[in-house]
């Protein structure tokens, strides 16, 4: 069990437990709900908390996170760990392996792995992705350890991208163009005007004759946005087939999510990590 513990400053005196929960803790609305209902999942000076008991200057509220064991099955599988606390685990993914189990994934998975890591660790967490990477793109994924880090994570979180896209691009630019899901497909986007607005940044930093390695800053999170950007500007990732890329120099779409900044949601520390793009990327640019 996860404690987490806070000390009543002066101005939250007289305030509601749940006042304080929502306002200088920063506890969801759907995790307060949970832990009301968690034996001891919160506390004032160690006695069993009310949501409507009143709060004094110096009062010890802790909010007890229960362990928690999802259905899925642990998996013994490569792991590259990048940074591992009580709350977070930050892992620098190989291209090849999905986030969850799904159909004919259902044993070589994210989720499958770090079950294992858990379990080997003698711990039941939670999974909680602070955000998806595509299968087939490499890097950091942020992964919550409970429901109070993923919900803080979601707000602070900043990522950098390093991509390969076809043909040449110099200097620096930003994409605005809307998008949506493709009519008659279930995943598959396009650029569109009745699409929602997505906004990229880019930075050309190194390319041959063929390709040019790009930084990618996202304005807005839209799913597939780096992939259709370049696609609609005539530069499609190498290896992204489904946006007319092509699979000659890589078997997948080259994109990496290559650095995270956030702020640690219990200690407040500012935590930056990056990784390298993996090697069949850097190849095409030899």
């Amino acid at each position: 069990m996860r404690a987490l513990t806070f000390t009543v400053p002066k101005e939250w005196e007289q305030t509601k437990l749940k006042v304080f929960l929502r306002g200088y803790c920063n506890l969801s609305a759907r995790l307060l709900t949970k832990q009301k209902r968690v034996k001891m999942g919160l506390t004032i000076n160690g006695n069993h908390g009310r949501a409507n008991d009143i709060l004094k200057t110096g009062d010890v509220v802790c909010v007890n996170l229960p362990d928690i064991e999802k259905d899925i099955e642990a998996v013994a599988l490569p792991l590259s760990i990048v940074y591992e606390d009580e709350d977070i685990i930050v892992i620098d993914k190989d291209w090849s392996m999905p986030v969850y189990p799904t159909a004919g994934h259902d044993r070589d998975s994210l989720a499958n792995a770090l079950f294992y890591h858990y379990q080997t660790n003698g711990v039941r967490l939670g999974f909680h992705p602070v955000y998806r990477l595509d299968k087939d793109t490499s890097g950091l994924i942020v992964i919550a350890k409970h429901g109070y880090a993923a919900a803080a994570l979601s707000k602070s979180i900043e990522k950098e991208y390093t991509a390969v896209c076809e043909g040449v691009l110099t200097g620096e630019g930003v994409i605005d163009a809307p998008i949506r899901l493709k009519e008659g497909y279930t995943i598959q986007r396009e650029i569109a005007p009745d699409g929602q607005r997505a906004v990229t940044h880019w930075q050309a930093i190194d390319g041959t004759k063929q390709h040019t390695l790009l930084r990618i800053r996202l304005e807005t999170g839209r799913t597939h946005q780096i992939r259709v950007h370049f696609s609609h500007i005539g530069h499609p990732l190498a290896g992204d087939d489904i946006y007319g890329g092509h699979l000659d120099c890589i078997g997948r779409q080259a994109l990496c999510c290559s650095k995270v900044l956030f702020v640690h949601p219990v200690s407040g520390r500012r935590i930056e990590l990056t990784c390298p793009p993996q090697d069949d990327m850097l190849a095409l640019l030899r």
